[in-house]
C-alpha cells in the first residue's frame, strides 16, 4: 500500500489516488513529477541568468540591481509563476486553449505565442553562438589568445605574451608575465582584447551598420542548424522525450558553474569583482530604468508571460502540487542567477587587477560579456581549452533548457487549437515544421548585421510587451472571471485554497506593480546603443513594432470576438465575451465536480465537454464493443461453471454417459 501511495506521489497524484501510466491519455502527461519539476527549472534557469542577469547587473551598477530584482521577484515574480502553474495545470490546456475562461481574452495567448516566437528565434542564435565557441575550443591553443591573427587591428593587446606557453607554465608564472605589457595597456587610449577582435571581426564579422546585412556567415549559419536538430530530437515525442533528456541538461550546469566558481574564487582581484557585484550603487536605485530592467529580467528569467508555464504545466496530473514546485523552481532560479553572477564577477575583478582598470571597463555591455570578458580570462588559466570547453558547453545545456519549452509552447498551442485526431498522431511533424521555420526566421541573424537585430530583439521582443501580457491575464482572471470562483477552482485541484499573500498579490499588489514600472519605463525610455553605435531611427521603429505585434494581440482579438457573439447591443455581447466557455473546466469528467459536476453528468456526443465529437462517438462504440465482450466472456463463464457442477454430479453424468459402465 506504502509502495502505491509513493508511485502516486511521484506521478504527481495526491495520496490515496491511484498511480496511472498517463492519466490525459489522450494529451498525455509528465513520466513523473520530477520531469515536471527539472524542466521548469531548465525553462527558467538559462542564458538569462549566466548571460543577461550579469548583463543587467553590470549596466545597472553593480548590487543596486540586487534590490529591485528580488522586490520584483517577491512580489510578481513568484506569483505570477503560480498563477500560471495554477491556470495551465487545471485547465489541461496550452496558452491559448486556457483562454475558454474568458474567450474576449484569447489575445493574451496569441500575445504569449508571439512573443515566444521572437525569443525563440534570437536564442538559438545564441545557442549556436555557444555551439561555434565550444566547437573551437577543442584545439591546444584558444584562437583567441594572441593578436597575431589575420583579423587582429593594431589596438590589439592582448595579456598573454606571444611566446606564452598555456599548456606548461604555472598560474603564478603567467600572472607574472603579465606585468610587462600592463603600462602600454593602460596608456593606451583604446584597448580592444584578442577575444573582443575575434568575436567582433572573425566570429561575427560585423558590419558598420543594422541595414547593411552582407554576406551570411556560414560557419553560425552551420551551428544554427545543429542547435535547431538537436531541439527538435529532444522534443520528438514531445514531453516524453525532453522530460528524459532534462536530467542531464537541468543538472550538469550547476556541476560546471560550481567548478568554475571554485577556479574563480582562486584568482587574484576576484574579490574587487565580488565587491563590485555586491556593492549597491544606491543612486540608481532611483531610475525607472533600473526597476524596468528588473522586472523584465524577472519575465525574462522565469519565463513569466511566455506561454511555456501554461504548457508545462498542462501536462500535469490534475492533483499535483504546483504550488510546492513553484516555490521551489522560483527560489531556484533566484539562486542560479545570484550564483552565476558570482563566477562572472570574480572574473572581471580577475580580468581588471591584470590589466589596472576599474571592474566597470572590463568589458563591453551585451552579450560580448559571456564572448569576450569570460573568453579572454579563460586564456590565462592553465588547461584553457578545458576551461573553455565547459563554460561553453554549459551556456548550450542552460539554452536548450529553454529552447525545448519555447518550441513545446508554440507545437501544443498548435495542436490543442486544431485538436483532431490526425494532429495530435502526427504532433511530430508539427514540431519538425516549427523548427524549421525558426531555422529559417534565424537566418538573417547569421548576417554580419546579426548581433544588432538581436540585441534589438532582445531590447524590444521580449521587454514591456511581456509586463503589459502579465497584468492584463492577472485583471481577467481576477476581476473578469472572478477572484472568487478562480480561488475555488485552485482549491478544488490542489485540496488547500491559494495562501493569502498570494491572493493579495494577484488581485492588487502585482499588477499595481507592473503597470507603475511601465508608466516609468516608457517615460525615461532611451534608445538602445551597441558599444559607439548608434541605431538609426527606423531600425528603433521596427523595434516598437515588434514590441506592440504581441501586445495589439490583445484588442484585435477582442473586438473579434464581441463583434461575433450573439447579442443585440455592444453591451450585451461585451458581457457574453467576457463569460467562460461552457467547456471551462478540468479536462477529465472524473475531475469535474461540484459547479462543473452539471456538464459533466451529460452524458451524450453533442454535450459532453472538452472532447472532438466524432472522438466522443467513437468512444461511445468502443463503450458498447467492450460491453457485449464482457457480457460473451461472462456468458461462457458461466456455461464452464455449469459444466464443472454437471460433471461433479454422478447421477446425471451417468444418465447422460453412452457408456454406463465407465
Amino acid at each position: 500500500m506504502a509502495e502505491k501511495q509513493f508511485a502516486g506521489i511521484l506521478n504527481g497524484a495526491v495520496p490515496g489516488e491511484p498511480a496511472k501510466k498517463d492519466e490525459n491519455s489522450r494529451r498525455g502527461n509528465w513520466g513523473n513529477q520530477i520531469e515536471f519539476v527539472l524542466t521548469s527549472v531548465g525553462y527558467a534557469v538559462g542564458l538569462g541568468n549566466v548571460w543577461r542577469f550579469p548583463y543587467l547587473c553590470y549596466r545597472n551598477g553593480g548590487g543596486a540591481f540586487m534590490l529591485p530584482y528580488i522586490v520584483m521577484l517577491v512580489f510578481c515574480g513568484i506569483p505570477l509563476f503560480f498563477l500560471e502553474l495554477t491556470f495551465g495545470q487545471f485547465a489541461s490546456l496550452g496558452c491559448l486553449g486556457v483562454w475558454k475562461i474568458s474567450p474576449m481574452f484569447k489575445g493574451v495567448g496569441y500575445g504569449m505565442m508571439v512573443v515566444s516566437t521572437y525569443i525563440g528565434i534570437y536564442y538559438n542564435v545564441v545557442i549556436c553562438i555557444a555551439f561555434y565557441y565550444f566547437f573551437m575550443s577543442m584545439t591546444n591553443l584558444l584562437p583567441w589568445t594572441y593578436c597575431n591573427n589575420p583579423w587582429n587591428t593594431p589596438d590589439c593587446s592582448g595579456v598573454v605574451g606571444p611566446g606564452g606557453n598555456r599548456l606548461n607554465v604555472s598560474f603564478a608564472n603567467a600572472t607574472t608575465s603579465l606585468v610587462a605589457g600592463v603600462a602600454e595597456v593602460v596608456n593606451r587610449t583604446k584597448r580592444t582584447s584578442p577575444s573582443e577582435e575575434y568575436w567582433k571581426h572573425y566570429v561575427l564579422n560585423i558590419s558598420d551598420d543594422i541595414g547593411n546585412f552582407g554576406e551570411v556567415r556560414l560557419p553560425i549559419l552551420g551551428c544554427l542548424a545543429v542547435s535547431w536538430f538537436v531541439v527538435f530530437l529532444c522534443l520528438i515525442k514531445g514531453v516524453k522525450s525532453s522530460g528524459k533528456v532534462v536530467y542531464f541538461t537541468a543538472t550538469f550546469p550547476y556541476v560546471v558553474l560550481t567548478i568554475l566558481f571554485i577556479r574563480g574564487i582562486t584568482l587574484d582581484g576576484a574579490i574587487n569583482g565580488i565587491k563590485y557585484y555586491l556593492t549597491p550603487q544606491w543612486q540608481k536605485v532611483l531610475d525607472a530604468k533600473v526597476w524596468g530592467d528588473a522586472a523584465s529580467q524577472i519575465f525574462y528569467s522565469l519565463g513569466c508571460a511566455w506561454g511555456g508555464l501554461i504548457t508545462m504545466a498542462s501536462y500535469n496530473k490534475f492533483h499535483n502540487n504546483c504550488y510546492r514546485d513553484s516555490i521551489i523552481i522560483s527560489i531556484t532560479n533566484c539562486a542560479t542567477s545570484v550564483y552565476a553572477g558570482f563566477v562572472i564577477f570574480s572574473i572581471l575583478g580577475f580580468m581588471a587587477h591584470n590589466l589596472n582598470v576599474p571592474v566597470s571597463e572590463v568589458a563591453d555591455h551585451g552579450p560580448g560579456l559571456a564572448f569576450v570578458a569570460y573568453p579572454e580570462a579563460l586564456t590565462l588559466l592553465p588547461i584553457s581549452p578545458l576551461w573553455s570547453l565547459l563554460f561553453f558547453f554549459m551556456l548550450i545545456l542552460l539554452g536548450l533548457g529553454t529552447q525545448f519549452c519555447l518550441l513545446e509552447t508554440l507545437v501544443t498551442a498548435i495542436v490543442d487549437e486544431i485538436g483532431t485526431d490526425w494532429i495530435i498522431r502526427n504532433k511530430t511533424v508539427v514540431t519538425l515544421s516549427v523548427a524549421v521555420i525558426g531555422f529559417l526566421l534565424g537566418v538573417p541573424l547569421t548576417t554580419r548585421a546579426g548581433i544588432y537585430w538581436l540585441l534589438l530583439m532582445d531590447n524590444y521582443a521580449a521587454s514591456f510587451s511581456l509586463v503589459v501580457i502579465s497584468c492584463i491575464m492577472c485583471i481577467c482572471l481576477m476581476y473578469v472571471y472572478g477572484h472568487t470562483k478562480y480561488f475555488k477552482d485552485v482549491e478544488m485541484m490542489l485540496g488547500f485554497p491559494p495562501p493569502l499573500f498570494f491572493k493579495v498579490c494577484w488581485r492588487f499588489i502585482s499588477p499595481l506593480i507592473i503597470s507603475f514600472i511601465l508608466i516609468f519605463t516608457v517615460i525615461q525610455y532611451k534608445p538602445i546603443t551597441y558599444n559607439d553605435y548608434v541605431y538609426p531611427g527606423w531600425s528603433l521603429g521596427v523595434g516598437f513594432c515588434m514590441a506592440m505585434s504581441s501586445v495589439i494581440c490583445i484588442p484585435v482579438y477582442a473586438l473579434y470576438k464581441i463583434s461575433r457573439s450573439p447579442g443585440a447591443t455592444f453591451r450585451e455581447r461585451f458581457k457574453f465575451a467576457c463569460q467562460p466557455d461552457p467547456s471551462w473546466g478540468p479536462a477529465l469528467l472524473e475531475h469535474r465536480i461540484g459547479r462543473y459536476a452539471a456538464i459533466a453528468s451529460e452524458d451524450t456526443a453533442e454535450s459532453r465537454p472538452l472532447r472532438e465529437k466524432a472522438e466522443l462517438k467513437e468512444e461511445l462504440r468502443e463503450e458498447r464493443k467492450e460491453a457485449l465482450k464482457e457480457e460473451e466472456e461472462e456468458k461462457e463463464r458461466r456455461d464452464e461453471i455449469s459444466l464443472t457442477i454437471q460433471g461433479s454430479n454422478g447421477s446425471t453424468n451417468t444418465q447422460n454417459s453412452p457408456n454406463p459402465s465407465a
